[in-house]
C-alpha cells in the first residue's frame, strides 16, 4: 500500500511536471521567472490585514516572520481587493481572477432572482442566497441541503455550485497536482469550484456555532481557531491529510485564512476568556489614524505572525521552502481605521421611507449597501431618492444604471447583479451593534488596500507602489507552476494578468 501511495505521489508530480515544460516551451515571456522552480504554492489570506498593517509590522518588528519573508519579496503596497469587498467576493478573486461580474458572487448574503427559498420551490422565483455559518450541518462539520437555496431545477445550490467560474484547486488539480485549503466555515465549500472537487483536503473549522460557541468573541479565541488551521497546514506541509493521520503526499497548493487579525480590528470589547485574562473589557482595532494597533489587535497581529514563522520552519523542516512560493494576502481589509470616524447609524432599510423600503427585495448592508428591489423598473426612482437624501442617509455615492453597469453586468440581464450599491460616507457602518468598531464590505480604500507580499528565495526584495488587484494573484500562482492562467474561465474573461516585477532581473 505505501509503494502505491509513492508511486500515485511520483505520477502526480510528473504529470505537473509534464504540463509545466509544455507551457514553459509555449510562452518564452513569463512574468515569474522560470529558473526558480516552484514546486509547491502556499496562499495565506490574514483577514482584514491592510497594506499599512504590513508596513507597520515591519518596520516595529523587524526580527518577525513578515519581516524575514520580505526580505526576498515583492511587496505590494498598493493593492486592492475586490468590491464588494466581501469575504466571499474576496477569496474569490484570489483563487479565479475574477471579480462578480465574471464569478456571480457578490456576497456571502445575497440575492438570486431565479433561485427559490429553500425548500419552497415554485411560484415566483427571487429569494436571498445565505451562505455562512447558518447553513451548518447538526454537527458543524458540513452543509445542510435544506437549508440551502434551490436552484431553477428545484435542487439545493451548494456553494460550490454558485461560483460561475473555475479556481486555481481545479486547473492545478486536473494537472495532477494535490490541492488543501482551510478556512473558517464549512459554507467555504466555495473554493471547490463548480465540479465540486478542485480541494483533494478541504478543512473548515466552525468560527462561529449558531446557538453556540463563537470563537469571534474573543481575538484570543479566534487566534485558537487559526490553530487549528495552522496545525492543518503544517500536516499538510509534511505530507499528510490536515488530520495528520493519512500519508497522502504533499500539496502542490495549499493554503488558510488566519481570523483573529480581523477580529482584533471589528471588536468593541474583548471577551478574554483566560484565567487570568489581560485583554478583557479593552477596545480593539486602532488607536488613530495612522493604523497604530490596540493592544487587542496587537495580539492578533502577532499571534498570526508567530503561526507565519511555525509554517515556514515545517517548510524548511521538510526541505521545499526554496522550492515554495509564498503569497501572504487578504480577502477584505476593514473600515475605518481612524476611531474617531466610526459612526454606527442603523441599518439603511431603517433609515429610508417606509415607501422606499417596501420596494426592497433584498438589502445587504455592513459598511456597503446591497439593494435588489421587487420591481426593477422602479430603480432610477429608488436612486433618485437616494442620492436626493444623500446627506441625511450619510451616502457618498450611488450606483445605479450605467454607472452600475461601468463596473457590472447589467441587472435586468445578470440575476445576481444588484439593482444599487449605495456607497456610504467613509466610516459609517449601517448597523446598531455594540460589538463591532469596523467592518468589511465596501469600496472604501480602508476596505480594499489590503496586504500583498509575493515571497520566495529566489526573488529579489522590492517594493512595489503602483496599483495591482488581488484578482492578479490566481495567474501569477498558474505561472509560477508553469500552468497557463487560461485555463481559469475568469482570467479569459476579465482579462487578468499576472502580478508585475516578478522577473528575476528587476531588482531593487
Amino acid at each position: 500500500m505505501q509503494f502505491r501511495k509513492i508511486t500515485l505521489s511520483l505520477l502526480a508530480s510528473s504529470a505537473l511536471v509534464i504540463s509545466a515544460n509544455l507551457y514553459a516551451g509555449e510562452h518564452s515571456e513569463h512574468h515569474f521567472p522560470t529558473e526558480h522552480h516552484v514546486r509547491h504554492v502556499l496562499l495565506i489570506s490574514v483577514d482584514g490585514m491592510h497594506a499599512i498593517d504590513v508596513e507597520n509590522y515591519i518596520r516595529t518588528h523587524p526580527g518577525s516572520a513578515l519581516a524575514t519573508l520580505s526580505q526576498h519579496a515583492v511587496r505590494y503596497t498598493n493593492a486592492s481587493s475586490s468590491k464588494p469587498s466581501d469575504s466571499f467576493p474576496g477569496l474569490l478573486a484570489l483563487v479565479t481572477g475574477g471579480s462578480p461580474s465574471s464569478t456571480g458572487v457578490f456576497y456571502d448574503n445575497s440575492y438570486d432572482r431565479t433561485f427559490f427559498a429553500p425548500g419552497k420551490c415554485g411560484g415566483t422565483p427571487g429569494t436571498e442566497v445565505v451562505l455562512d455559518e447558518t447553513i451548518d450541518n447538526a454537527t458543524n462539520d458540513g452543509i445542510d441541503p435544506a437549508k440551502l437555496p434551490l436552484g431553477p431545477d428545484c435542487k439545493p445550490v451548494f456553494p460550490h455550485q454558485f461560483v460561475k467560474v473555475n479556481t486555481i484547486f481545479e486547473v492545478i488539480k486536473n494537472h495532477g497536482g494535490r490541492t488543501a485549503w482551510a478556512d473558517k466555515h464549512p459554507a467555504y465549500d466555495l473554493v471547490n469550484g463548480p465540479s465540486g472537487k478542485g480541494v483533494d483536503d478541504l478543512y473548515t473549522p466552525e468560527i462561529t456555532i449558531v446557538n453556540g460557541f463563537d470563537a469571534t468573541f474573543s481575538v484570543v479565541t479566534a487566534a485558537a481557531n487559526d490553530k487549528l488551521k495552522v496545525d492543518a497546514v503544517i500536516n499538510e506541509i509534511r505530507g499528510f491529510d490536515h488530520s495528520g493521520t493519512k500519508n497522502v503526499g504533499k500539496p502542490t497548493i495549499l493554503g488558510m485564512n488566519f481570523q483573529a487579525v480581523s477580529v482584533g480590528q471589528k471588536i468593541a470589547s474583548d471577551n478574554d476568556p483566560r484565567p487570568q485574562p489581560n485583554l478583557k473589557g479593552k477596545r480593539g482595532g486602532y488607536i488613530d489614524a495612522l493604523a497604530t494597533p490596540s493592544e487587542v489587535l496587537a495580539f492578533g497581529l502577532d499571534q498570526t505572525d508567530a503561526s507565519l514563522g511555525k509554517i515556514v520552519k515545517a517548510l524548511r523542516d521538510e526541505g521545499i521552502y526554496d522550492s515554495t512560493l509564498m503569497i501572504i494576502s487578504a480577502k477584505h481589509g476593514q473600515g475605518p481605521i481612524d476611531p474617531v470616524k466610526v459612526n454606527k447609524i442603523g441599518t439603511l432599510e431603517d433609515k429610508v421611507s417606509p415607501a422606499i423600503a417596501g420596494m426592497f427585495a433584498k438589502i445587504t448592508d455592513d459598511d456597503v449597501a446591497l439593494i435588489w428591489l421587487k420591481d426593477q423598473s422602479q430603480t432610477q426612482a429608488v436612486a433618485d431618492y437616494l442620492r436626493a437624501n444623500q446627506t441625511a442617509l450619510n451616502i457618498q455615492d450611488v450606483l445605479a444604471g450605467d454607472l452600475l453597469k461601468l463596473r457590472f453586468n447589467d441587472p435586468l440581464i445578470d440575476s445576481r447583479t444588484p439593482d444599487i450599491i449605495v456607497l456610504p460616507t467613509p466610516g459609517v457602518i449601517f448597523t446598531t451593534s455594540s460589538k463591532k468598531i469596523a467592518e468589511h464590505g465596501g469600496f472604501s480604500n480602508d476596505d480594499t488596500n489590503v496586504a500583498l507580499i509575493v515571497s520566495h528565495p529566489g526573488l529579489s526584495k522590492k517594493v512595489v507602489k503602483s496599483p495591482v488587484e488581488t484578482m492578479q494573484v490566481a495567474p501569477t500562482i498558474l505561472e509560477a507552476l508553469r500552468i497557463d492562467p487560461e485555463e481559469l474561465l475568469a482570467v479569459r474573461k476579465e482579462k487578468t494578468t499576472p502580478l508585475p516585477a516578478l522577473r528575476g532581473d528587476d531588482r531593487e
